[in-house]
């Protein structure tokens, strides 16, 4: 992997140390720069989880991708770059109250003087990473929290003055290898999201842009907009201009 390419890829700039600033920084810069996407699914394209590959789709061809890709490469760039990592396997909170399925998402845990929870692949989140502790964490206006009972950990959001889960994750690491049958199935069955609409999502500096199915939604300021894509030429046109994605 060509680390230069890839912190060119998300407009990083200036030293990195192996410290809590760089992750800070790594981290935002990412989100801001990479998209959360799944159109590699709609389209049929097979998602495989190799280095070499994600590296040329998300860095070469200037995609984005969805966790297993996200945070399988992010970890591979830290590990680089002199960070010890590890990937842990996570399971999204879901409508119905309970948790999607074991390796339902991927997340990173990232080891300093202090533990850092990591991710670049979970859409609209935490843009710094949290430091592993219970306790309310706050960034940007918003409140995050992680909670350790002794036997799961639980990363929760605040929303509407309610902390919702967002998922549960255990400390055992993972290989990037063993996430692929979560992989596989986020991306045939019916049952995901990922097969049931397109997605493609960036954070901006004062809010986020997401193309969801056939509708541009615009977050400025805590101001949403939303409004319909007339046709498929349009909607090329916004994965392109917004994204920077060319299918």
């Amino acid at each position: 992997m060509n680390v230069r390419a890839y912190l060119d890829r998300i407009g990083y700039q200036g030293d990195i140390d192996a410290d809590p600033d760089s992750l800070y920084r790594l981290h935002r810069q990412h989100l801001l720069a990479v998209p959360f996407e799944n159109l590699d699914i709609r389209h049929g394209r097979l998602i495989v989880l190799d280095t070499e590959r994600l590296y040329e789709k998300i860095v070469l061809n200037r995609r984005g991708g969805f966790c297993y890709e996200l945070n399988g490469l992010f970890a591979e760039l830290l590990i680089e770059l002199g960070f010890e990592v590890q990937r842990l396997s996570a399971r999204v909170a879901n409508e119905q109250g309970g948790f999607g399925i074991p390796f339902d998402h991927m997340t990173l845990l990232v080891k300093l003087e202090q533990n850092w929870l990591a991710d670049v692949g979970f859409g609209d989140s935490f843009r710094e990473p949290l430091l592993d502790v219970n306790g309310i964490q706050k960034q940007s206006g918003e409140s995050f929290r992680l909670l350790d009972d002794g036997t799961v950990h639980t990363y929760l959001r605040r929303v509407d003055g309610i902390w919702k889960p967002q998922y549960i994750f255990s400390r055992q690491p993972y290989d990037l290898a063993d996430f692929q049958a979560g992989c596989n199935y986020h991306q045939t069955s019916p049952k995901s999201s990922f097969t049931q609409r397109r997605v493609c999502s960036l954070a901006t500096p004062d809010g986020r842009v997401t193309l969801s199915d056939m509708k541009l939604i615009t977050t400025v300021n805590g101001r949403r907009e939303e409004r319909d894509v007339v046709s498929e030429e349009e909607y090329t046109d916004l994965l392109r201009d917004y994204f920077g994605v060319v299918l």
